[in-house]
């Protein structure tokens, strides 16, 4: 495994709002090398210093300012906290993935910010919820005809939790998805909407036959929410990860 296991800081929002440099140093006490930022034009030169300070590396980050921001503004930020790969997580309507026509309109959209994005060495994702995956077009989800769609630069972030709600077989829907996926966020949980997350590998979803199927992914823990306390379970997390994988 060539990359460090990462983590969507989004798992911790409320404790960065609160104390970000706090935060970053309670993640490297556990282990976690990498990190996957949410907002990077929130203090990027400010946000490297602590992560260089810290031997963090940035793996990716989301880039839902690019629907509020200028782009060269969102792509200098990208830049600064330290990654080439910048991944739209939503604020596309969830009807545009019911007909082929919202699915070209997608990624029209997500081509153009591709375009975009490398003028400045910069490739950009996108990453799914339930919403890409329910849809079926003749026995493919909205997610793999969407692929179909976009630019060969374009990647995908696949989260494999939100896939199997939208009633995925996720290893398969990986495998089918192939090179085009970069990365995997992996959660654990009931498997079911608007229920609270857990540590990964504590809850309904089998995490070795999906991590399986996209090996050379990059792995991103995130929990959109959880029961407990929250470092509790991302590092539960890391030490589930980090086994399961043979992770020093």
């Amino acid at each position: 495994m060539t990359h460090p296991l990462s983590i969507q800081l989004y798992t911790l929002r409320d404790q960065i709002a609160a104390d970000r440099d706090g935060t970053l140093a309670r993640l490297a006490e556990i282990g976690y090398r990498s990190v996957e930022a949410f907002d990077p034009t929130a203090d990027p030169a400010g946000f490297r210093k602590v992560a260089d300070a810290l031997g963090i590396g940035v793996s990716s980050t989301h880039a839902y300012a690019l629907f509020d921001k200028d782009a060269g503004e969102v792509f200098d930020a990208v830049a600064t906290v330290g990654t080439d790969l910048a991944i739209i997580p939503g604020g596309i309507a969830h009807e545009e993935f019911t007909t082929l026509e919202g699915l070209q309109r997608t990624a029209d959209l997500l081509n153009g910010f591709a375009v975009k994005a490398a003028e400045r060495g910069i490739r950009i994702g996108y990453h799914n919820h339930w919403w890409e995956i329910e849809p079926r077009f003749e026995d493919r989800t909205a997610l793999e005809v969407l692929a179909g769609l976009l630019a060969p630069e374009v990647f995908l972030e696949v989260d494999t939790y939100w896939a199997a709600v939208g009633g995925a077989d996720v290893p398969e829907l990986l495998r089918t998805l192939g090179d085009r996926v970069l990365a995997l966020h992996v959660k654990d949980g009931p498997g079911v909407k608007d229920e609270p997350h857990t540590a990964v590998g504590k809850g309904a979803i089998d995490v070795p036959s999906i991590l399986a199927a996209a090996p050379d992914a990059v792995r991103i823990v995130e929990l959109d929410s959880c029961a407990g306390d929250i470092f509790e379970a991302v590092a539960e997390s890391y030490a589930y990860l980090s086994a399961l994988e043979g992770r020093s």
